[in-house]
């Protein structure tokens, strides 16, 4: 059975982990190692965000962080590891989630180099409403 319990500024360093997991999963260009991510986690905890691990017996299987300062609240991670993916584990945690932040209306992005996270989120009911372009250094030496 899986359970779910709010991460603290004590969960730092793990939250790190396992956004760094969400990191090459999702195919982000982010270069940050831990330290830093962990660094930035404190930051978000301090601020509007609150961070949730999922847990089944005592294996933590993944995280969420949720700007809770956004209308409609914005859900800037949501990761399960890897060796734990297609047994119904992301499905269960973001029910737990949805449940516990009172079933709100919720906003998400999913890097265009993430297709199953985008089928992910559309299976959960989540509908394209905008698309979101950047041009980086790289693109723009070519013009």
């Amino acid at each position: 059975m899986m359970h779910l319990r709010q991460a603290t500024q004590h969960d730092a360093l793990l939250l790190a982990q396992l956004n760094r997991q969400l990191i090459i999963a999702e195919g982000s260009d982010n270069p940050m190692d831990e330290a830093q991510l962990a660094t930035r986690m404190l930051g978000f905890l301090a601020g509007s965000y609150q961070a949730w691990l999922f847990g089944v017996a005592d294996a933590v299987v993944g995280y969420a962080l949720v700007d809770m300062g956004r209308d409609p609240v914005y859900l800037r991670h949501f990761m399960i590891a890897e060796s734990y993916r297609r047994r119904g584990y992301g499905r269960q945690a973001f029910g737990l989630l949805y449940q516990q932040l009172g079933a709100i209306p919720l906003a998400l992005d999913v890097l265009h180099t993430n297709p199953n996270g985008l089928a992910f989120w559309q299976a959960l009911g989540f509908m394209p409403r905008s698309i979101n372009l950047r041009m980086s250094e790289k693109t723009a030496s070519t013009h």
